[in-house]
């Protein structure tokens, strides 16, 4: 099941549940739009994969049993290991390789 993370592991920020300026990779790490397209320039610097909208979870349960009631998001704040330099640096290496190429 998708971890909805409540942060930007870049800067912080807070992403809601139901944000919609909430980007994820497929390995499920959070970044928000801002840092996504201006400071990763769409590069998962933990994986290196490209970024997509995180889905956002039902919060009424149209389904027994499947709405954020039953599978809240995380409370767990996340933070990147890496410093701003190194996040720039990591994205200009492969910034223009496709991510459905990297």
């Amino acid at each position: 099941m998708l971890d909805i993370k409540p942060n930007c592991e870049c800067c912080d920020c807070d992403l809601p549940a139901h944000s919609e300026q909430a980007y994820i990779c497929s390995y499920e790490c959070t970044f928000c739009l801002d840092c996504v397209s201006t400071l990763l320039e769409n590069v998962c610097p933990n994986c290196g994969g490209g970024f997509t909208p995180r889905p956002i979870r039902p919060s009424t349960a149209y389904r027994p049993g499947v709405s954020l009631q039953h599978h809240p998001a995380s409370t767990q704040r996340v933070h990147t290991e890496y410093s701003r330099t190194e996040l720039c640096a990591f994205s200009l290496n492969i910034k223009d390789i496709a991510p459905e190429k990297r």
